[in-house]
This record gives C-alpha cells, sequence and structure tokens, in this order.
C-alpha cells in the first residue's frame, strides 16, 4: 500500500498554500542618528527639484519655450535646459537610460539596495507620509493604542486630518508631474480656472490615486511584491559589496545588560546586543536586520543610528548594526583581517561604461547638426519615361531645421552630372538651383522630382542629395538609387 502524504504544517496541501503572507500593519518608531538625516537631506532635496523644476526659466530664443525641462509632445520636442532633442534623436533617451542602469549597477556593488533606501520615489514618498502620520497621530506607541481602542471622536478627527494632508501630497505630487508636459505657469493658471485639457485633469486624478494608495497604504508591500529589483539586485550583487550588517560576531550571545556583564566578568561568552528590538521597531518594512539579509530589507539604515543610540547609552561602542559584509564578519570570527574593497573590477567595469556611454553622448551633443536630411524613393512607379526620351523619378524629402530662426535650403544632386532636379512648390535662385525654405525648429516635408536626359544602360544608379545652408554653408546629405529601365 501506498504511503499516505504527509499532512501540511498549515493544514492545507501545497497547492493551496498562498502565494504570499498577508500583511501585517508596520509602526515604525521614529529615529534620530546619521543615516535619518541623509534621509531627510535626501528627501528635501529630491522633492524640491520635483515639485519646483517645472518653474525653472531658460531663455532659448523667440521662437522656443522658456521652460527648462519640458516634455512637448505636441511638437515632439524634449528640452532640458541647453539641449533640445528631436524625435529622430531618440538614442539620447535610450543612453540616458542605460546610464541610469549602470548607475544602479554601482550603487549596488557598491552599498547594497543604497537606491532603495535613500533615493527611489516610493521610499522618499513613504517617509513624507510617515512624517505627516507621526506629526498628527503620534509616535509608534501612540498609533498602536488607537488602532487597538474603540474609535473616538478625536481619533476619528486625526485620521480624516492625516489622510487629508496625505490626498493634498499626492494632489501635488500629480498635478507637478503634469507640469513637465506644459507651460508650468500657463498650466496652473488654467488648472485653477478650470480651463485646462481633459487629460490633464485626468492624469492629475491618476496619479493622485496612486501616490496616495502607494505611499499611504501599500507601502513596503510595493518593495516586496511590485518592484523587481530587489531580485535583479540578488543577482548582480557580490561578497564586496557593503550592505546593513548585523555583526553577530561581536552581537552574540545576546542578552541583558546585567546579565551579559556577569558572563564577561566570569570570561564566558557574551555579546553586546542587548534584545532590545529597537533595530526592528525603527524598520519601514518590520524586518529583523539579526536574522541576515532579507528580501524586504531595504538598507535605509535607520536600525544602525537605532543600535547606536542604545549603545551610547549603555555605554558600548557603537556601530553592532553598520555598513559591512558577511565575509567580513567571518574573517573576525576566524581571526584573519578585514578586506574592503570597493575599487575592484566589478565597480570599475561599471564606471568605465559610464564613462564610456556618457562621452558618447556628450561628443555626439557638441558635433551634432543643427540641420537633417532624409529621403524616401517613390515606390510605384519607381521610374517614368517622358515623351523625349529621359527618365523621372520621384522622391519625397524631409528637411529639419534645428536653428531658431528660419532658414532657406539649396538641393543640389551629386553622381548624376546630367540630372536635373526640382522641387514642387519650392524657388529658385539665380544660379538655378532649387530652394527650400523651412520655420524655426520645424521640419518640413516635399517632393523631389530628379529627370535624368542620358541614356544609361544601369537600370540603378546611386546619386546623393546634398542640402546647404544658405546663411551659414552648413550642409546636411543622404543617398538613395536612380532608377531606370
Amino acid at each position: 500500500m501506498a504511503d499516505a502524504p504527509l499532512p501540511h504544517p498549515l493544514g492545507a496541501s501545497a497547492d493551496d498554500a498562498p502565494l504570499y503572507a498577508p500583511r501585517k500593519q508596520i509602526y515604525p518608531q521614529a529615529v534620530k542618528g546619521r543615516y535619518r538625516t541623509i534621509k531627510w537631506v535626501v528627501l528635501a532635496i529630491t522633492l524640491g527639484i520635483y515639485y519646483f523644476l517645472p518653474f525653472i526659466r531658460w531663455e532659448r530664443g523667440p521662437n522656443a519655450p522658456d521652460q527648462a525641462i519640458l516634455v512637448d509632445l505636441a511638437n515632439s520636442r524634449f528640452y532640458f535646459f541647453f539641449i533640445e532633442i528631436w524625435p529622430q534623436e531618440v538614442y539620447y533617451i535610450t543612453g540616458l537610460l542605460v546610464l541610469a542602469a549602470l548607475t544602479l549597477f554601482l550603487m549596488n556593488a557598491v552599498a547594497g539596495r543604497i537606491w532603495c533606501g535613500y533615493l527611489c520615489p516610493q521610499t522618499v514618498w513613504t517617509d513624507l507620509f510617515y512624517a505627516v502620520e507621526r506629526f498628527i497621530e503620534g509616535d509608534r506607541r501612540e498609533r498602536m493604542r488607537q488602532d487597538e481602542e474603540r474609535l473616538t471622536l478625536p481619533v476619528l478627527g486625526r485620521k480624516v486630518l492625516k489622510h487629508g494632508i496625505w490626498l493634498m501630497i499626492a494632489w501635488w505630487t500629480g498635478g507637478a508631474w503634469v507640469l513637465y508636459f506644459a507651460d508650468a505657469p500657463t498650466l496652473v493658471s488654467e488648472l485653477a480656472t478650470f480651463r485646462a485639457s481633459f487629460v490633464a485633469y485626468l492624469w492629475i486624478g491618476i496619479l493622485t490615486f496612486t501616490t496616495y494608495t502607494l505611499a499611504g497604504f501599500m507601502r513596503e508591500q510595493v518593495c516586496t511584491y511590485m518592484c523587481p529589483w530587489p531580485r535583479i539586485q540578488a543577482a548582480l550583487t557580490d561578497e564586496y559589496a557593503l550592505n546593513v550588517t548585523y555583526r553577530y560576531d561581536r552581537g552574540e550571545p545576546r542578552g541583558s545588560v546585567k546579565k551579559n556583564d556577569v558572563l564577561k566578568l566570569q570570561g564566558l561568552p557574551a555579546g553586546d546586543c542587548i534584545d532590545c528590538n529597537q533595530c526592528v521597531a525603527v524598520c519601514p518594512t518590520g524586518v529583523d536586520i539579526r536574522k541576515g539579509l532579507q528580501l524586504d530589507c531595504i538598507q535605509c539604515g535607520l536600525c544602525m543610528d537605532a543600535c547606536d543610540t542604545v549603545m551610547t547609552k549603555i555605554g558600548r561602542p557603537q556601530g553592532l548594526i553598520a555598513y559591512d559584509t558577511d565575509m567580513n564578519v567571518q574573517a573576525r570570527i576566524e581571526g584573519r583581517p578585514e578586506v574592503r574593497r570597493i575599487v575592484r573590477p566589478r565597480t570599475l567595469f561599471y564606471a568605465g561604461l559610464m564613462a564610456v556611454v556618457g562621452l558618447v553622448m556628450i561628443g555626439s551633443l557638441a558635433m551634432r547638426q543643427s540641420l537633417y536630411l532624409s529621403v524616401m524613393h517613390d515606390r510605384n512607379p519607381l521610374y517614368v519615361r517622358l515623351s523625349d526620351g529621359s527618365i523621372r523619378n520621384g522622391f519625397t524629402i524631409r528637411i529639419a531645421n534645428k536653428n531658431l530662426d528660419e532658414r532657406r535650403y539649396s538641393l543640389s544632386l551629386d553622381g548624376l552630372p546630367e540630372a536635373r532636379i526640382d522641387v514642387v512648390g519650392g524657388d529658385l535662385d539665380q544660379q538655378g538651383r532649387p530652394i527650400v525654405t523651412v520655420g524655426p525648429d520645424q521640419t518640413r516635408e516635399t517632393r523631389v522630382l530628379v529627370t535624368d536626359t542620358a541614356s544609361r544602360a544601369e537600370d540603378s544608379m546611386p546619386l546623393r542629395f546634398v542640402l546647404t545652408d544658405l546663411a551659414t554653408g552648413d550642409t546636411a546629405s543622404t543617398s538613395d538609387h536612380f532608377k531606370a529601365p
């Protein structure tokens, strides 16, 4: 007879087990210290940049917007101070994304999830929401007591006020994002007088809802279940990356202050950790760092501040929890010297790639032209034989004038010395060359007819269109083929 299956420890089969643990309400305690101060500074700088950057002006000329950073979807432009990106230059956006990814990789190689703990938008806005919550409802113990007791009118009033301020922050967040896509002062006036487009109100509503939900309610769930970075960075890290680490070589075995002092006097093993759980109380994700690195830990450093405060009070050295590696902890246990290698092949590789990508982008920006030309051959028909025996091909050319004033360009051909070029709707200069006028910061698409009167045996001949700026002499060219029977 077959063996009966063992019962599941949770009372259900493995197939019926939940995919994730139910959320437990977390009440992080306020803490003061070096890393908490760094987080406040980062919060103030990043939110200040995000909220007020759309209002910074940058003079570009009479025919261009004066907003320093603007995503102009209507005209397919992206403005970043003195840089203007056209749709054909989307590779610059790709370069920025590559730089962002390499920056994350480098930060991870140096100090683990330092991005998550200090710079991630979810962390920043959640920190702000926690600050509002503590200011209105009190610290950890007060909030826990209020949630356990019967709801009273004063408690209800504080909760309504808290959520009202949360919604105001979320609304301001959504509104600030929309300001990057239109002239900020103008859009603010239109929003206030209800003259803005429906799309603006829609996106403000969506971003208000997501900010209010993610920072006010989901919080650590976003970091644990929604964000892919913890799983990616685990595959990119190595044994030399510094992480928030509980130095168990010094902290174990745990015990009260008096008990461990007695053990030390007797020459018995006694650690510095007094099992006060302050590191757990201040953690925004509820992690016990003494259990080692965990997926939930965002490496914010608040447990280090809490532990240092306790160590100072009991007269023991700080740094029981610190940026360290498990390799060094084991080395100290075995009496070997510690190894700290921030500069190593991995970090040099990431830094080198960042430098290469950055230099390529800077060089490309420095050498890019203010004139762009593209051409497309007519597909049907490929050519037309005229009554005089000559062959005519039709082309569509697109000219981009990246200057902030109107420009006139002459169009000529290389490769067919006896061919004639005509621009549909264009003018001629005194030398008989076709002239095309393009407005400031605009593109123009026009038809071009190329007629070859020579008798040729080839059915396809290369030719090159050359566009010359009559004001500056700058040129742009592109190649195609002249089709013949």
